[in-house]
């Protein structure tokens, strides 16, 4: 079996490759960044863009891991027509949120994976514990991380559950036509979570809570204001009920899922 993973440098996408090359399977690593990619040796390193798939990418590929970017009917159709059975895609919880805008690239995605006729399975991850690398300037510079809401009480997921989950979904049938909805094992508040990598690396590590306009007046020029809006939506949303967390990743792999604690050590690097 050989398996084109996409996203193949990304922070779900590497793992997904180091998942697949422990089980023995041929691996297809695409990316655009090729140069110092670092995977084991063995693994297919090709270029590739998601917004102009070339077709050849695809010749030999039994199953496809997608990540949801680019023109993912383009993808489909291009690994339908070069015999790729099953398609894993890496999708988010955002598809059932109430908001047209928030998801909108994911729940075309996932239809689209559908109506390909592939088999397949949606993973639907929750907050990235990886997004609390935005917090590693500030802690290594001052300890301390500025947000609004400090009580948003969130269940982090580990990028490397969320791959094994999808080694899984490629690998066996058990998955096939689900929507995988994934979380961490635990439910912390922003200051809970900071704390928590204070603890790993050894340093005290304050929560300064920021007005969200004010928050929002700092942010970089790229980010646009609704993803703003979104994110300040999720964390009050958070901080009024607190997420809970599910047993999907643990249903999946048979173990619990990464506790943050465990997530801080692998990055703690990242934040000295």
């Amino acid at each position: 079996m050989r398996v084109l993973v996409t996203g193949a440098t990304g922070t779900v996408g590497r793992h997904v490759v180091t998942g697949l090359v422990a089980a023995g399977v041929e691996v297809r690593a695409m990316t655009r960044r090729r140069a110092g990619a670092g995977f084991a040796d063995g693994v297919e390193v090709v270029g590739g863009d998601l917004g102009a798939p070339d077709p050849a990418v695809f010749a030999g590929v039994d199953r496809l891991y997608l990540f949801t970017a680019g023109k993912t009917a383009t993808v489909l159709d291009h690994a339908k027509r070069a015999g790729v059975s099953r398609v894993v895609l890496l999708s988010s919880a955002s598809v059932g949120f109430d908001d047209a805008q928030v998801g909108e690239s994911h729940r075309v995605a996932e239809e689209a994976v559908v109506d390909s006729g592939l088999e397949w399975t949606h993973l639907r991850p929750g907050m990235f514990a990886a997004n609390l690398l935005e917090w590693a300037d500030s802690i290594r510079a001052e300890g301390v991380v500025r947000e609004p809401h400090r009580a948003a009480a969130q269940t982090a997921i580990h990028e490397v559950d969320i791959a094994e989950v999808a080694v899984a979904a490629l690998l066996t049938d058990k998955h096939v036509g689900q929507a995988l909805a994934l979380t961490g094992s635990e439910v912390l508040t922003k200051v809970e979570q900071a704390e928590t990598i204070g603890a790993v690396i050894g340093k005290t590590v304050r929560f300064e809570e920021l007005a969200p306009e004010r928050w929002k007046a700092e942010l970089p020029a790229e980010v646009p204001g609704w993803v703003a809006d979104w994110l300040l939506g999720i964390w009050a949303g958070a901080a009024a009920v607190p997420e809970t967390p599910l047993p999907t990743v643990a249903d999946v792999l048979g173990r619990p899922p990464k506790t943050l604690r465990e997530w801080a050590t692998d990055h703690a690097a990242d934040f000295r």
